[in-house]
């Protein structure tokens, strides 16, 4: 892979710090009224001339959070501007802000304050990557895959990224580990069940696809999975009465089903066709989410 330029120093500043970097804004399509103070309004673009990006680090939007931004649009109106590109038939990719674009749908808003540059799909990735991570707005396993690309798709180490993002290099290859998690334990990560330090003592375990299940089931502290990984090297792997470690294939693959369907941590004990099944919440927006689908017969 041919080396990335060198970019100059200081990219740990942010996201203003890279947009300083990468050259002046592009022309906005039509000149925009400007008020009689010394800041410049922003221009406005139609939200139906601006498309989400197809690379876009963030995966998940909260709908609780998404509708609470939507109410404050519609009281304040969009305060920060978006960051968008400009693209083929006049159209406008978003580089960051795809949150607010969306909670400007909500709101009912058609037009939202833009800044346009023109950007490569290299340095539109960073600095969506770069918004996304300052705000805190990915969970770890976005935030691993998108360091991940950035070493793969554009030549970056991590001490570039560390560089780029204003984080430590320790950080970054702790986060890059998760990746090596099995599915069941990318799954538990992207839904907040399973912390950086649960993760990493997953990975030490002896079996984790077995420990990330214990860590979601039981309510693990990392402490815990980190004792739990350590005993599954010393002690002879035995299958007991009650001992899931053997699991039937067709309740892990409706565990499975029944995790994507509902965006939670599911446990299924079944034994001489009964049992139970646990759903697990992190947080009190997931347990209202349960209770109205119990209520409306919808699970």
């Amino acid at each position: 892979m041919a080396q990335k330029p060198e970019r100059k120093q200081g990219l740990g500043k942010g996201l203003s710090a890279l947009l300083a970097e990468m050259g002046p804004m592009a022309p906005a399509p039509a000149p925009a009224m400007s008020p009689p103070a010394a800041v410049p309004t922003p221009p406005v673009l139609p939200l139906a001339l601006i498309d989400p990006s197809a690379t876009q680090p963030r995966r998940q939007f909260d709908e609780v959070a998404l509708a609470e931004l939507a109410d404050s649009i519609r009281i304040k109106g969009v305060l920060q501007p978006i960051l968008v590109r400009p693209m083929e038939g006049g159209r406008y990719e978003i580089v960051a802000g795809e949150r607010r674009w969306r909670a400007s749908q909500l709101a009912g808003l058609h037009d939202i304050p833009v800044i346009i540059r023109e950007l490569g799909e290299g340095d539109s990735f960073e600095a969506a990557l770069i918004e996304n991570v300052q705000r805190a707005d990915l969970n770890p396993l976005e935030e691993a895959e998108g360091y991940q690309r950035l070493i793969r798709e554009f030549g970056h180490t991590q001490e570039s990224i560390a560089s780029l993002t204003g984080k430590s290099r320790s950080h970054i290859a702790n986060l890059l580990r998760i990746l090596d998690l099995p599915e069941n334990g990318r799954s538990l990560v992207k839904m907040g069940l399973l912390s950086l330090g649960h993760a990493k003592a997953v990975l030490a375990a002896k079996e984790p696809e077995l420990l990330a299940r214990e860590i979601a089931e039981r309510g693990l502290t990392v402490r815990q999975a980190e004792t739990a990984a350590r005993k599954s090297h010393d002690t002879p792997h035995r299958r007991q009465a009650g001992d899931t470690s053997v699991r039937d294939a067709d309740i892990e693959a409706l565990e499975l089903q029944m995790r994507d369907a509902t965006g939670l941590a599911v446990s299924i004990a079944a034994k001489n066709n009964a049992g139970t099944v646990t759903l697990r919440f992190s947080d009190l927006d997931q347990l209202d989410m349960i209770v109205s689908r119990l209520g409306s017969g919808s699970f």
